[in-house]
């Protein structure tokens, strides 16, 4: 789905295209919104105003789910600026779902060895269960791995806010050069909370959590 940053969720709200933003005043402005476009108000309307009225509601919805959430708003924007994310790429998910393959990520360089060990307690967990025995050592070492995945994941979010500033000073200052930075630096930081997530999936899965 491609968007219009000139008719994105930031101008719906009537704010600018900024990552740090006030969510108590989001709310705010959406529920005075919520009630402008409430079906009761538009009963006895032509049906083209009830269905023009709903839409609005569906966009307003959505809207403000996606800039509530820090992550998906982040991710948002990106793609306002055309950038792609591997988890988002629908190519490459369509592909690895018509091969049977699972769509295959990047692994960030530094994770290399931790995953090459996580795989391989992973294979022996699977096999364990398939055999129906319980391997306590193992179940404790995954669930410190998991611990370990986690935490990363929070800081990526705090390094992800500190990009905010950047890219808001950017927006302000109409300094492409700070936004690219940004922005490059905000892909790398999601695509590596992506992979993790999955990680986290994947312990949760062979720990039946």
């Amino acid at each position: 789905m491609s968007h219009d940053a000139y008719n994105s969720y930031f101008t719906f709200f009537q704010l600018p295209q900024h990552l740090n933003l006030d969510v108590s005043a989001l709310e705010k402005q959406f529920y005075v919104l919520s009630r402008k476009l409430h079906p009761d108000r538009f009963a006895s309307k032509p049906v083209a105003e009830q269905e023009a009225a709903l839409a609005k509601s569906s966009l307003l919805n959505d809207a403000y789910r996606t800039l509530k959430d820090p992550i998906a708003r982040t991710q948002y924007m990106l793609t306002l600026e055309g950038v792609e994310l591997e988890e988002q790429s629908k190519a490459a998910t369509d592909a690895a779902r018509a091969t049977g393959e699972q769509k295959k990520q990047i692994v960030p360089p530094e994770l290399l060895e931790e995953v090459f060990e996580l795989n391989m307690q992973l294979q022996e967990m699977r096999a364990a269960n398939k055999m129906g025995e319980d391997e306590p050592e193992l179940r404790r070492d995954l669930m410190t791995a998991k611990d370990t995945f986690d935490a990363k994941m929070v800081d990526i979010q705090a390094e992800l806010e500190g990009l905010w500033s950047v890219w808001d000073a950017g927006v302000d200052a109409g300094d492409e050069a700070a936004k690219t930075r940004a922005k490059d630096a905000m892909v790398v930081l999601l695509n590596k909370r992506s992979y993790l997530r999955n990680l986290v999936r994947d312990v949760n899965e062979a720990l039946g959590v």
